[in-house]
């Protein structure tokens, strides 16, 4: 995955300055490498990261009405409960990630308060959340190279899943809630 990483840790540095938390959200396109970014900005900044994947939402929550909602196939209520409180105090906390393959909540996830607090994943930067940062990134890729990597990673059966469902609900995401617009910093992947 190719893409140019010190604008961003430039930008989170100078955020320091203030001598406050910076909170970072990475949001963008499926397959354009926000878990990578967040990994390799992990690398070099003593930071944590929270994975939006965490917070899909249960079987019971998955309603026609709640996915005709730009972004409503994530369990805010969770996240503004469990996380967004310790967060803004720089406190540490836990949380139970959802497990997509046993459809339930999994076992605790220990999240130590760090200098920089990273959220990273699709829907990371919705109108419910974008205020909590100070920095806001969002990735973008080709569509064939999009559709490439998705099959690559899920395989050719849920290729068509994102296809027909999934990659059309972030679209619908990204431009009701002007996610492209309201961010600080907009990366393509190569």
């Amino acid at each position: 995955m190719l893409y140019r990483i010190e604008p961003i840790i430039n930008k989170i540095m100078q955020l320091q300055r203030n001598n406050v938390p910076v909170m970072v959200g990475i949001d963008g396109r499926c397959a354009a490498g926000k878990t990578t970014l967040a990994a390799d900005l992990q690398k070099g900044l003593d930071c944590s990261v929270i994975h939006m994947d965490d917070f899909f939402l249960r079987p019971e929550q998955r309603t026609e009405e709640r996915y005709r909602e730009p972004g409503g196939n994530i369990d805010y209520e969770r996240l503004l409960q469990e996380v967004l409180p310790p967060l803004r105090r720089g406190q540490s906390f836990q949380y139970r990630p959802y497990d997509c393959k046993r459809q339930e909540l999994g076992r605790p996830v220990f999240v130590e308060a760090r200098p920089v607090m990273i959220l990273e994943g699709t829907y990371a930067c919705h109108p419910l959340l974008r205020e909590q940062y100070q920095l806001r990134v969002f990735l973008t890729l080709e569509p064939e190279e999009q559709l490439r990597r998705i099959r690559e990673r899920n395989g050719a059966e849920a290729l068509e899943l994102f296809r027909n469902k999934w990659i059309p609900l972030e679209e619908h995401y990204f431009s009701c809630c002007q996610v492209i617009e309201q961010s600080d910093i907009c990366m393509q992947t190569m």
